[in-house]
């Protein structure tokens, strides 16, 4: 994260918004991270990349206080359970064991990783098979609105493990105990971007868990563009650059309620890989309408891997995101600012 707060650091200073080195602009960068640990690490990785030695402050709630930005679900009342059940259920025919069926050759690859075995299919004693996972759509508990149980989402959080794994630079003889390769572990991930779609981009849970962070993106750009202070906005009026660091569920929620996709060299359609940035863009454009272009920005695979500097030369990857309710058909798809408030009005079932 620090070697993507350098680029961001150069991105910025070549577009004007911020001075190419020194500390003169740190007021102008607010970072607002989750409360875990990890998302302040994050955010304490990527000020130091922005901006060396000036010390930004990385804003937080106190304490471990969930933060409703990025958990709006506090805990699930039985009506919104129900329907997020029926939400879910509907995107699957209420037939969750067709999906082993769907994705049986990357279940069957996991299963061979898992077990350590060459052949097609295989067996071990005393092992109980991924295959043989029951599985449901049961209501959700918690911050959870609904809950799919089953071979696909256990085997998703081992492709997401052993994605770490490689991203983090593990030798190859270590990455999944030595049994897949860079090649496989993308393989391998389709499972865990069928779970996350079914699970955080059914358009009903994902409005219900993410209305309130769209919504305060779209006041923060809208203080910026107007100059002045709005209630729902992140940080203060005049601010340049806004991070909100928090959590791929977060990304595939409001890329959700936007319709927003994306596909990226070496991941998964609409994979919210570690570190990767849905990023709103407003331009100012002299003679025209003020705009919005909205980017997936993420290290490769291999620039993770290998810790690779970044730099305007060596940038890391980026997808063009066409919105459907607002963008043109121009160089890098923008909306206009008036057409993406409605867009996002409609997204969010305001009026």
């Amino acid at each position: 994260m620090t070697l993507f707060g350098g680029y961001y650091r150069a991105w910025f200073a070549e577009r004007g918004l911020l001075s190419a080195t020194g500390c003169e602009d740190a007021a102008k960068v607010y970072l607002w991270a989750d409360t875990d640990e990890r998302t302040r690490e994050t955010g304490t990785g990527l000020a130091d990349g922005l901006m060396p030695g000036c010390h930004l402050e990385v804003h937080a709630l106190e304490g471990s206080s969930q933060d409703e930005l990025f958990h709006a679900i506090r805990k699930v009342d039985a009506a919104h359970s129900q329907a997020a059940l029926a939400a879910l259920s509907g995107r699957i025919g209420d037939h969750p064991a067709a999906l082993s069926g769907a994705y049986r050759e990357p279940l069957n690859l996991m299963q061979r990783a898992l077990f350590d075995c060459k052949q097609a299919s295989c067996s071990v004693s005393g092992r109980k098979s991924l295959l043989e996972v029951p599985p449901s759509v049961a209501s959700g508990s918690g911050d959870h609105l609904a809950e799919l149980k089953g071979p696909l989402p256990t085997s998703a959080t081992f492709a997401e493990n052993l994605q770490l794994e490689y991203l983090e630079g593990m030798p190859d003889a270590e990455i999944g105990w030595g049994r897949v390769d860079g090649a496989q572990v993308q393989s391998l991930m389709a499972l865990h971007a069928a779970s996350s779609d079914l699970v955080q981009r059914t358009p009903y849970i994902a409005r219900m868990q993410a209305a309130h962070l769209l919504n305060a993106i779209v006041s923060t750009m809208r203080q910026a563009e107007a100059g002045k202070s709005e209630s729902d906005a992140i940080g203060p009026a005049g601010e340049r650059v806004v991070f909100l660091i928090g959590h791929d569920t977060n990304i595939s929620n409001v890329a959700a309620l936007l319709d927003a996709h994306w596909l990226i060299d070496g991941y998964q359609r609409d994979d919210a890989a570690p570190g990767g940035a849905l990023v709103f863009q407003l331009w100012h454009r002299p003679g025209k309408p003020d705009a919005v272009k909205v980017f997936y920005w993420v290290q490769t695979p291999d620039q993770m891997r290998q810790s690779m500097p970044l730099s305007l030369a060596a940038p890391p990857a980026s997808a063009n995101i066409f919105l459907p309710g607002c963008s043109l058909s121009e160089s890098g798809v923008p909306c206009s600012w008036a057409e993406f408030q409605l867009a996002t009005q409609a997204a969010l079932g305001k009026p």
